[in-house]
């Protein structure tokens, strides 16, 4: 991936584009996939669609209970405990998926938390990075097996235009000097933009192809750590709970590009690209407003994203891939 490649293909889809659009007359019949989160808001809707053309679907879930119950009447998935903050949670279940399984052809980086108070996970990490980043990192390095066995699989990344906020604050990347929430939210999803880069690098040669993307604006659970008067002050609700902001997509919208780079033949022999509103995103200034779209150059920025991931290598203790 170049930085010339990150620029719009044309998609028939657009930003008003719901899950139900992107998948018609796709058959993903015989293929597995994984959605991390897929038992609520975009992950759910991820997980109806995939399972609408014919995919296995395999939900990782921190509540299993509550996921097999809002799953119930979604025949073709299975639910299997892990927790994205516990690493060994994590290494525990890609153990049972590497012993199921033969191959796997999807895995979507769907699950995310968002402008958390201040927590430490781990051996001290700020949770949101080690939510959003590193257990998701550890999760595609545990299962590159299986995807490379596809002989075409696709890994999708729930990034944000949140990553607008700050590149990687490599000299403080968990805030021991100081906590910010949102600053923290927006390396987070920086980090999910720069994993795409680098595990697309790592595996194209093996037919493992990555694409980070921002959903868009919608209210799904992901507001959970925020009250209700933050988002009223931030124009996205009314009292009531009632979305009133701008331009703020249903959820189904919201997973259509997850959807999208899942399967779209227009991203066939492409990746580590960012998208957006079903297509590929342009490059933005770096003075641009968070609502404009684009992405940042630094979130894809090949060197950087080598950085960060030999950085996280070292962190989780992950199975390195083969270079």
């Amino acid at each position: 991936m170049t930085i010339t490649d990150q620029q719009p293909l044309g998609s028939p889809f657009s930003a008003t584009s719901t899950t139900e659009d992107v998948i018609a007359g796709t058959d993903l019949s015989g293929a597995t996939a994984i959605v991390t989160g897929g038992y609520s808001g975009l992950g759910l809707e991820t997980t109806r669609g995939l399972v609408a053309a014919g995919a296995r679907v395999i939900v990782p879930a921190r509540r299993p209970a509550i996921a097999r119950a809002a799953l119930a009447d979604v025949e073709g998935c299975d639910v299997i405990p892990m927790d994205l903050a516990d690493l060994d949670s994590v290494r525990a279940a890609t153990a049972h998926i590497n012993d199921s399984l033969g191959r796997l052809e999807l895995l979507m980086a769907v699950a995310g938390v968002m402008a958390t108070p201040e927590r430490r996970v781990g051996p001290g990490w700020e949770s949101q990075l080690a939510v959003n980043h590193f257990g998701h990192f550890t999760l595609a390095c545990e299962l590159y097996p299986l995807l490379a066995a596809a002989g075409g699989a696709r890994v999708v990344v729930n990034s944000s235009a949140g990553h607008t906020l700050t590149d990687i604050r490599w000299h403080d990347p968990h805030f021991r000097t100081g906590y910010d929430k949102w600053l923290a939210y927006g390396q987070a999803k920086t980090a999910n933009a720069l994993f795409a880069v680098h595990l697309d690098a790592l595996g194209r040669d093996d037919g493992v192809r990555t694409f980070a993307l921002h959903p868009g604006k919608i209210i799904t659970g992901l507001q959970r750590e925020m009250t209700l008067q933050e988002q009223i002050d931030r124009g996205w609700v009314d009292e009531h709970g009632t979305v009133i902001g701008a331009d703020f997509k249903t959820p189904s919208q919201g997973a259509a590009t997850g959807l999208w780079a899942a399967t779209s033949p227009l991203l066939d022999d492409r990746g580590g690209l960012y998208l957006e509103d079903c297509d590929v995103a342009r490059v933005s200034a770096p003075t641009a407003p968070m609502d404009d779209g684009g992405v940042r150059a630094y979130a894809i920025d090949p060197d950087a994203a080598a950085r960060l991931w030999d950085l996280s290598v070292a962190a989780t203790g992950a199975t390195p891939l083969p270079r």
